[in-house]
């Protein structure tokens, strides 16, 4: 008998703990299709057991805030009748064990996050982290995961306009793949939650019918990986974005038609997900017969069922007098759409099978109950307290221009347009900047004004320090909003990190999430969706800590935009820089040259420059403009100079040092630019003058036309075979 339990725990990755706590709950030990139901909610992955002490605390309202946690995505209001929903998930595990399908359907999952909420889907943009070139199969994961993103992408008919890529052996044997998407709501379009109510209603299944493909893919991402990882491809799911795209339009189609209750996306977990959480949110009861959902495969048993994750799938509730109406809507797109339950008021999921009841249990048990960990962790303390100079140029390796071309044509500084050139940017006609820019720009349909978009963390920052890397992942993405003229107002997140029992782990979560609320605070810019991925660890190894988030900003129009290249001759060059804080950064981390620095963890006045700075690129103050960022002012220079316009620059600072914070802009009134930007903290300094045709640091040239050259070979000395 011990043995078989054991077996059942192990089956289901239940923990003994767990197991208790289930047995009180339900006064009994659990049985039959009860151990698949738990599994599901109470994995990490659903019922972020591990993290949901901390993110109780998150800064999660403004002004402009309608819909924060507890929805599929998050809904700010933007004035003048619009609105737009958006949120950021992560598909690691799936795309490390098949990468097409894995980074596929996380586009897919993500886009039905937000079209349940009643927006439609206007902007993707995808996080993605890769070991170093030549490790074992990183070459198939790279071609894999960017064709996936591009496959599902392209094909369900939304822009991909912004992203990042990065690079570092830690990632190795466990790639991260985040991908966030944008809806938007115009004057008329009604928002749906997911709150199922209505005695008597109808249970609706939507869309495409039920696999095999997902099935335990929740509790599979909340594991380790191992040796045996290839051996869980069967719970990767598989999607098709033309039946996406069908979903889409139905489901938009019936919303606005007022015929919904409820939806939800049968997403982590499928159908049980859906079911419980939505009868758990909304106080009530749901009867369901299994043997009314649509199947692809007759074998599938009742757990199959409810533990499938099949793309392209949807629970929602109507009204009895309103489903001739929607069906007749979702049969004009060919898509299914059964009744299979009905809501009730006694608060119990009952699950039947050909009409006997096989299960019944109250939701709470399985939503709101799940287990809530307070692992170990220690209080986070800052790596380098001592102030220290910043580098000046000549000192060791940071101070060497020559290292610029090293720089330029590795994976880490070179070329990025081989992945980004196989995702349509343009594809509704409202893209105004693509991903060859650092913030993506889409023309909002009826105000015509400028929604930005922005990814933020720095891996390696965040392995200097994770509280101050959470302020980075937070501060750096706003400032580059603030570059172009964007507001900044909003943050999603994606948490990865390693193995949450590991007190090491958890030290980091909570210091890069303390960083993050407290700047999110500071800034305005309240975290209103987002995803926990803990257990990106194998063989015992995690990952580097990484927060990524997306950040929306908004801009009065599209014109004028700076650019993000010099283009101008004879334009003043200013260094506009923020507070004392710098580190070695990348170089030193690369070569192993050097590893100090100077951190302010207050940033005291980091509020006013974000406002400063968005106004007086609103004003048209500046005609170019960059962040600098990973390698430092050289580097930044040198990428402002790839459109054949160079500068001449004369600067004592080392070239590759990091500061916090640096801005390149580029003008003809240097004395209304610093009337307009100078402020606590802040100074602006004139480095030099925009000429054509090359690039000269002090002594050191570069023809423009060498730094393009040596920049596209990047991506070829470390992909040649993907490069073709």
């Amino acid at each position: 008998m011990q043995a078989n339990l054991s077996e059942k725990l192990k089956t289901y990755r239940i923990s003994q703990p767990e197991y208790e706590k289930i047995c009180d709950l339900l006064g009994r030990e659990p049985k039959g299709l009860e151990w698949a139901l738990f599994s599901a909610l109470w994995s990490e992955h659903c019922s972020y057991k591990s993290s949901k002490i901390h993110l109780k605390k998150l800064f999660g309202k403004s002004k402009r805030v309608l819909q924060s946690f507890g929805e599929n995505a998050g809904i700010v209001d933007l004035g003048d009748g619009e609105k737009i929903a958006f949120k950021m998930e992560s598909h690691n595990h799936p795309s490390f064990i098949e990468p097409y399908q894995g980074a596929a359907t996380g586009v897919g999952g993500i886009l039905r996050d937000i079209f349940t909420m009643g927006a439609r889907p206007i902007a993707l943009a995808n996080y993605l982290c890769f070991g170093e070139p030549k490790a074992q199969r990183m070459s198939t994961l790279v071609d894999g995961v960017v064709r996936g993103i591009g496959g599902y992408g392209n094909c369900v008919g939304v822009p991909t306009v912004t992203g990042q890529t990065h690079f570092d052996p830690s990632y190795n044997e466990n790639i991260l793949v985040n991908a966030m998407a944008v809806g938007y709501f115009g004057k008329k379009d009604p928002i749906c939650l997911s709150k199922a109510k209505g005695v008597g209603n109808h249970v609706v299944y939507v869309g495409a019918k039920t696999g095999r493909d997902g099935i335990h893919g929740a509790s599979m991402a909340s594991e380790s990986f191992d040796d045996n990882s290839a051996a869980k491809r069967p719970t990767v799911q598989i999607g098709d974005p033309f039946y996406e795209k069908l979903l889409i339009e139905a489901c938009l189609e019936v919303m606005k038609k007022d015929l919904v209750v409820a939806i939800q996306d049968m997403g982590a977990a499928g159908l049980t997900s859906s079911t419980f959480e939505m009868a758990e949110k909304g106080g009530v009861g749901i009867e369901m017969d299994l043997s009314q959902v649509p199947l692809r495969d007759s074998t599938l048993t009742p757990e199959d069922i409810m533990l499938s994750e099949s793309q392209e799938r949807m629970l929602l509730i109507c009204e009895p007098k309103n489903f001739a109406a929607l069906k007749q809507e979702f049969d004009r797109w060919g898509l299914d759409a059964c009744v299979v339950g009905r809501v009730t008021d006694d608060k119990k999921v009952r699950l039947l099978w050909h009409g006997e009841v096989i299960c019944e249990t109250e939701p709470e048990m399985i939503v709101s109950s799940a287990p809530e960990y307070e692992r170990t962790y220690e209080e986070h303390q800052l790596k380098w307290p001592i102030k220290k100079a910043i580098p000046q140029k000549g000192e060791g390796v940071l101070g060497d221009a020559k290292m610029l071309n090293t720089i330029l044509t590795s994976h880490h500084g070179g070329d990025r347009s081989w992945i980004y050139n196989q995702y349509d940017q343009r594809v509704g006609a409202a893209t105004a900047n693509d991903c060859s820019h650092a913030v993506g720009v889409v023309r909002l349909q009826e105000s015509h004004r400028g929604l930005g978009v922005v990814l933020g963390c720095r891996p390696h920052v965040m392995r200097m320090d994770p509280y101050f890397g959470g302020i980075d992942s937070v501060v750096h993405p706003s400032l580059q909003l603030a570059t172009y003229g964007f507001e900044p107002l909003a943050v999603t997140d994606c948490l990865n990190f390693g193995n949450p029992e590991k007190k090491e782990t958890m030290t980091q979560f909570v210091a890069a999430l303390q960083g993050m609320n407290t700047f999110c605070q500071r800034l305005e810019t309240p975290i209103i969706s987002g995803n926990v991925s803990f257990y990106n660890e194998t063989k015992n190894k995690n990952v580097s800590p990484t927060p990524s988030t997306g950040l929306v900003g908004l801009r009065p129009s599209v014109e004028n935009l700076p650019h993000d290249s010099f283009y101008k001759e004879n334009q003043d060059v200013v260094l506009l820089t923020f507070g004392s804080s710098w580190f070695s950064g990348f170089l030193g981390e690369i070569t192993q040259a050097t590893s100090d620095g100077y951190l302010e963890k207050d940033l005291s006045g980091i509020e006013t420059f974000v406002k400063k700075l968005t106004l007086a690129s609103q004003e048209g103050l500046f005609a170019s403009g960059r962040v600098v960022g990973k390698f430092g002012l050289l580097y930044a220079l040198a990428r402002m100079s790839l459109e054949g316009m160079g500068a001449q620059i004369v600067c004592d600072q080392a070239p590759f040092t990091e500061v916090f914070y640096q801005i390149l802009l580029s003008t003809n009134d240097v004395s209304r630019l610093s009337k307009a930007l100078l402020s606590e903290n802040v100074s602006l300094t004139a480095i030099g003058k925009t000429q054509k045709a090359s690039l000269q640091w002090n002594e050191h040239k570069w023809a423009t036309e060498e730094l393009k050259n040596l920049y596209k070979k990047g991506w070829e000395a470390s992909f040649a075979q993907l490069a073709r």
